[in-house]
């Protein structure tokens, strides 16, 4: 059966579908360790170039 649904979706262009899926994939991984980040590290991250 996977193999006639996938035979229909010629028209599919899955590197493209690939592609979206990958920048997704990265951007929400992303989107979470910046938000899991805890607050002393980049306190003293954002204080750099402010030091001498």
């Amino acid at each position: 059966m996977a193999k006639y649904i996938l035979e229909q979706a010629n028209g599919i262009n899955w590197m493209a579908i690939f592609a979206l899926l990958t920048f997704f994939t990265i951007f929400s991984l992303s989107v979470l360790m910046v938000c899991r980040k805890n607050n002393p590290v980049i306190k003293r991250m954002e204080n750099l170039p402010l030091e001498d």
